[in-house]
């Protein structure tokens, strides 16, 4: 008897098969593992969105004068699958000139993102002061040479409706 053995027809292998079903089936098995974690690192990137051009109403024009004001406000926002009911909490150092001219700043420190306060040291009148590493800041947030913030603080966009102030997006602010 040459060649083939009886009973043995064309096709594939036992060994062939259970390979590709092994094979398979990992596959698969790996695929459903990774898939959530794949999903998990990837789908926040790209669903992040900030909500531009919306302004926030911070009260009264009248109550801002020529001394610098904290004010606190809620900005709506979506953040991957965080979404805060009153939405994030912002803050703005505020005041408006003798001429009517309103200045909203951000509180961060352009140096390691501390928080600023204005005439935060008493060494310092009329200057925002960051406890973290010294730094100094003008009265209209520019960075003072000689202290460690490389930038001015950042803006907020404002305009005045009705007598109302209302902050937008902050507008960053660079050297120079």
């Amino acid at each position: 008897m040459g060649g083939k053995e009886k009973g043995r027809g064309e096709g594939i292998s036992r060994r062939r098969f259970l390979t590709f079903t092994l094979g398979g089936t990992g596959a698969f098995l790996a695929s459903v593992a990774l898939y959530p974690m794949v999903r998990f690192s990837a789908d926040p990137s790209l669903k992040r969105e900030e909500e531009r051009a919306s302004f926030v109403d911070v009260g009264p024009v009248d109550q801002f004068d020529e001394t610098y004001k904290l004010v606190r406000f809620f900005v709506k926002r979506k953040d991957g699958w965080h979404h805060p009911e009153k939405g994030v909490e912002r803050t703005a150092w505020v005041r408006r000139s003798a001429t009517g001219e309103i200045l909203a700043l951000s509180p961060v420190c352009k140096h390691l993102n501390c928080t600023v306060k204005w005439q935060g040291n008493p060494r310092y009148k009329n200057e925002f002061y960051c406890p973290c590493h010294g730094g100094r800041y003008d009265e209209n947030g520019v960075n003072i040479p000689g202290t460690p913030p490389a930038a001015p603080l950042d803006r907020y966009e404002t305009k005045v409706e009705n007598g109302r102030l209302y902050l937008g997006n902050i507008v960053p602010r660079r050297k120079g």
